[in-house]
C-alpha cells in the first residue's frame, strides 16, 4: 500500500456504479501513478481501497456532459477503455480535482503531453465560429444544454440554465479550448441577442462597461435563449419558493459526512452554507435528482464549535475518524458532522460563525 507521505490529494467523490449505473459517495485518495477510492463505513474509512484507477495511459474529460442532471462530472477514461464517472460538490472542486489528477497523467506521460502541446492550435473567433449554427446546437434536445428551472435571491425561473453549464459545454463541444475563450465566445452571443441574462447578476454583468466581458462564468448567474426569455418582474414567470432560506447568496459549498438523530448512522452529504438569510442545507449527492434537499438549518445565533479529536465524544455514535464538529440551533437541535481533514473543518467553522 502507498504511504501516507504520497498522498497528493483526498476527499470525497460520487462514483457512479458500472453495473447498476447507481450513484455512490466514495473517500478518492490521489497518488502519483493511481486513484484509489474507499468506502466509508460508521464514519470511517474502510482499511482496504474498494478500486484502484491507474492513472497510466488514462485521459480526463471535464467537463463531462454525459448526465445532463449532474454537471459537475469528471469521466476518467482508463487504459483498458473502462470509464470512470466521479461527481464533485461544485465547479471549482470539479475543476481542481481534474487539474491535480491531470498533472499526475502528465508526469507518468510526458510524451503524451508534447504530442498535446504540439497539437494546440490559436483561438481565431472569426474565422472559426458561427454564432447562428452554435446556437442550433445548443438548443438541440440531445447533446444541447437543457433548460431548467433555477432560483436567485428568493425568485425562481423557468426555461433557463447558469453561466458555468454554458461554458461547460462550450469548452466539451471543442468550441474553445479553455474557459477563458470560452466567456469570450458567450459574451458574443450576449452582444448578439441569441442569449439574455435572467436575474439580477447576470444582468448587472451584462451593462457593466468597466468589464471587458459581458458573460458570468459562474454557477449562480442565470441566462435563457432569447426566444424563452421570461421577465422578472412578471408573475407567470417566477414560482413561488416555499422555503424563503433558499435565497441566500453560496458563500460555500462541499461533502461533509452527518450523523443521523435517529438511527446515529454516518452519511454524506452534499453542504450548501448561504447567508442573507444564513442557512445551511444538505443534499443527498446519491439521489436522482439530487437539486432538492434533504434537510437544513437557520444558523441565525447558532453556536459551533470543533469537538476533541481524542476518543469519541458524548452524543458521537460509531468509530468516527475525528475532525468533527458541532452545531447547535436556538431551538436546541445538535447536528453532529464530519469534515475531511482539520484545515476543513476549521474553514467550515470560520465559514458559519462568519454568516450566523
Amino acid at each position: 500500500m502507498q504511504g501516507e507521505a504520497a498522498v497528493i490529494r483526498q476527499g470525497f467523490l460520487v462514483k457512479r456504479g458500472h453495473v447498476v449505473h447507481n450513484w455512490k459517495a466514495r473517500w478518492f485518495v490521489l497518488y502519483k501513478n493511481q486513484l484509489l477510492y474507499y468506502k466509508i463505513e460508521g464514519g470511517k474509512k474502510e482499511s482496504r481501497p474498494r478500486g484502484i484507477i491507474s492513472l497510466v495511459g488514462c485521459t480526463v474529460h471535464c467537463p463531462c456532459l454525459d448526465y445532463e442532471n449532474r454537471p459537475l462530472v469528471i469521466k476518467l477514461k482508463a487504459n483498458n477503455s473502462v470509464e470512470y464517472f466521479l461527481e464533485a460538490s461544485c465547479r471549482e472542486e470539479r475543476d481542481s480535482w481534474a487539474e491535480d489528477i491531470n498533472v499526475v497523467i502528465r508526469a507518468i506521460n510526458p510524451e503524451h503531453q508534447k504530442q498535446l502541446c504540439s497539437s494546440d492550435t490559436s483561438f481565431e473567433i472569426a474565422a472559426n465560429i458561427c454564432l447562428s449554427h452554435l446556437i442550433k446546437e445548443m438548443k438541440e434536445t440531445n447533446g444541447g444544454i437543457k433548460e431548467m428551472t433555477n432560483g436567485e435571491y428568493g425568485n425562481t425561473y423557468k426555461q433557463c440554465f447558469t453561466g458555468s453549464t454554458v461554458i461547460d459545454w462550450l469548452v466539451s463541444k471543442n468550441v474553445a479550448h479553455s474557459r477563458s475563450d470560452a466567456v469570450t465566445v458567450a459574451s458574443l452571443l450576449i452582444e448578439d441577442d441569441l442569449i439574455k441574462p435572467v436575474g439580477d447578476k447576470s444582468t448587472k454583468a451584462r451593462w457593466n462597461i468597466a468589464s471587458t466581458e459581458q458573460f458570468l462564468d459562474d454557477s449562480t448567474a442565470l441566462y435563457c435563449f432569447a426566444k424563452s426569455e421570461r421577465k422578472t418582474d412578471s408573475s407567470s414567470d417566477k414560482i413561488e419558493i416555499p422555503h424563503v432560506d433558499l435565497s441566500g447568496k453560496i458563500v460555500k459549498q462541499g461533502f461533509l459526512m452527518k450523523q443521523g438523530h435517529k438511527r446515529k448512522n454516518w452519511k454524506v452529504r452534499s453542504f450548501v452554507l448561504r447567508e442573507d438569510p444564513s442557512h445551511l442545507h444538505y443534499y443527498d449527492p446519491c439521489k436522482e435528482p439530487n437539486n432538492e434537499p434533504v434537510g437544513g438549518m437557520s444558523l441565525r445565533g447558532c453556536l459551533v464549535s470543533a469537538l476533541e479529536d481524542n476518543g469519541i465524544p458524548p452524543g458521537i455514535k460509531g468509530n468516527v475518524q475525528g475532525n468533527l464538529f458541532k452545531i447547535i440551533t436556538t431551538n436546541d437541535v445538535h447536528y453532529y458532522i464530519q469534515a475531511g481533514s482539520r484545515a476543513e473543518r476549521s474553514e467550515w467553522i470560520h465559514a458559519i460563525k462568519r454568516v450566523s
